[in-house]
């Protein structure tokens, strides 16, 4: 592995960051005064994200997208990660893998358009009584002549307020194994408007302000077979194969953040003089930034580690769960590392620390929790013993 950057890599890093600082900065303030990110605001941001190649980048060449390779994409969503989640995330989309297991006639329904951006896609997994225990969901899809009718919740659903449609995983049947029966599942394509398919505003949460959740409702809701996503039943693999990288694309914009905030706190350390000196050249305060520039370092390797693994086909669940769960955590303790090297500025909404601080406590918890990241990496350690 080489761990030099390309300069091809070299110059995305440089160009997504400066378009974060002049592009996204600046809205950070309002956003997180508000709430709200308005649709003129995330039109001004997608026309010059498209302008500098920065908008659904994740994206290959041959459907728009930039065709970044999974490390430079991880250099690119550390970038981005810097800035308010919802700015960066609405602003400067990356429309789900996931779309490319479309048909040739989904992919002009659905992909392109997100790629052009006008609309956005949303995925719908969690349920209030199914959260990492997906085969656990009660909303279901069941056949009635040739369509499927769905019924169901889910819930904490990312901004399918604004998107155009969602991509819902539903029960479709059951099958027996060794364990007992065991929940097959189905993905669907369903259109906003869609009769008996509502959304409503979902939860105020503590992070990502302007960055919305919905509860989205499905009652008799009917959809032909043409609104499937991969195969019948084959909900779960469509899901593995194209959804992978997402664990990895937390590992990256949490570093991206824990960047921002260890940069706030060396700075502050080398210019703030107390007892006639700086504060950094105590070792109360020294000792934290070797610390928190350590573990980032250490997260950051696990990261791009997996990444280029990814791409060679090596990679293992274990790689992106360690990945994510150590930066996801490393962010959590630089962050407060940062605030408190402040002292009581840090918590004053005048820097973007108490933001990043609240922000980072969602991380341990989406895309997998921290306790589902550490069973799947001690399974891979105890499988080959057969425990």
């Amino acid at each position: 592995m080489d761990f030099a950057l390309t300069e091809e890599q070299e110059m995305i890093v440089a160009t997504t960051r400066a378009f974060v600082e002049r592009e996204l900065y600046p809205y950070e303030a309002e956003v997180e005064r508000t709430g709200r990110l308005d649709m003129d605001v995330i039109r001004d941001i997608q026309r010059k994200a498209m302008e500098a190649g920065l908008y659904a980048a994740n994206m290959p060449e041959e459907v728009g997208g930039a065709g970044l390779d999974t490390l430079t994409w991880l250099l690119y969503e550390k970038g981005l990660g810097r800035a308010n989640y919802a700015l960066h995330w609405t602003g400067v989309a990356r429309p789900s893998n996931i779309l490319l297991a479309g048909t040739d006639e989904q992919k002009e329904k659905y992909l392109y358009p997100c790629i052009r951006g006008e609309t956005w896609d949303c995925l719908a997994m969690t349920e209030p009584g199914a959260g990492s225990d997906l085969r656990g969901m009660q909303a279901t899809a069941k056949r009635d002549g040739g369509d499927w009718v769905l019924n169901g919740t889910k819930h904490f659903i990312s901004h399918a307020d604004i998107a155009g449609f969602a991509i819902v995983f539903m029960a479709t049947g059951e099958e027996d194994t060794p364990r007992g029966k065991k929940k097959l599942i189905t993905a669907f394509f369903v259109d906003k408007g869609t009769p008996g398919f509502s959304v409503r505003e979902g939860y105020r949460n503590v992070s990502h302000r302007g960055y919305t959740n919905s509860v989205l409702e499905f009652d008799n809701c009917r959809l032909p077979d043409s609104q499937v996503l991969g195969e019948v039943h084959k909900g779960f693999d469509v899901a593995n194969q194209w959804l992978g990288a997402t664990r990895l694309q937390v590992a990256a914009t949490c570093l991206g953040r824990a960047e921002r905030a260890f940069d706030h706190a060396l700075a502050y350390a080398a210019e703030r003089r107390q007892f006639g000196q700086q504060i950094g050249k105590f070792q109360g305060v020294s000792f934290k930034l070797a610390d928190m520039a350590m573990e980032m370092k250490a997260a950051g390797l696990l990261t791009w580690e997996a990444g280029w693994k990814f791409d060679r086909g090596t990679v293992t669940e274990a790689d992106m769960s360690m990945a994510k769960l150590k930066a996801t955590e490393v962010l959590a303790h630089v962050a407060d590392e940062a605030i408190q090297i402040h002292g009581g500025m840090g918590l004053m909404d005048e820097l973007p620390l108490e933001r990043i601080w609240r922000d980072a406590r969602v991380e341990r918890i989406w895309e997998g929790t921290s306790e589902i990241q550490r069973h799947i990496i001690s399974r891979d350690l105890l499988r080959p013993l057969g425990a």
